[in-house]
């Protein structure tokens, strides 16, 4: 990823805004400036590297593996309790 992203509107897109807001536009040119500061912020954006993305997906995938394995063995714990609790489910 980069090292110095300042995460700040450009200055023009600033004072076109408060340039905007000042003159109180009509619902049609709010949504054109909404979306001018939608395609501000996707300019942004910035997409990981090869490398990046198979190790951001293998971290997902570790973390998701166990949590699985919590649950399981949360499940197995409690299905233990409530069969302690009150009894074997077959006999009834």
């Amino acid at each position: 990823m980069t090292d110095n992203v300042v995460d700040e509107p450009g200055e023009e897109l600033v004072a076109s805004a408060k340039q905007e807001r000042a003159e109180k536009k009509t619902w049609f040119g709010r949504i054109i400036l909404f979306i001018q500061q939608v395609f501000a912020e996707l300019k942004k954006v910035v997409t990981p590297t090869r490398k990046e993305l198979f190790s951001f997906t293998g971290v997902v995938l570790v973390f998701v593996l166990i949590m699985m394995g919590i649950v399981w063995v949360l499940d197995q714990a409690f299905g233990f309790l409530v069969v302690f609790v009150f009894g074997d489910a077959s006999m009834m």
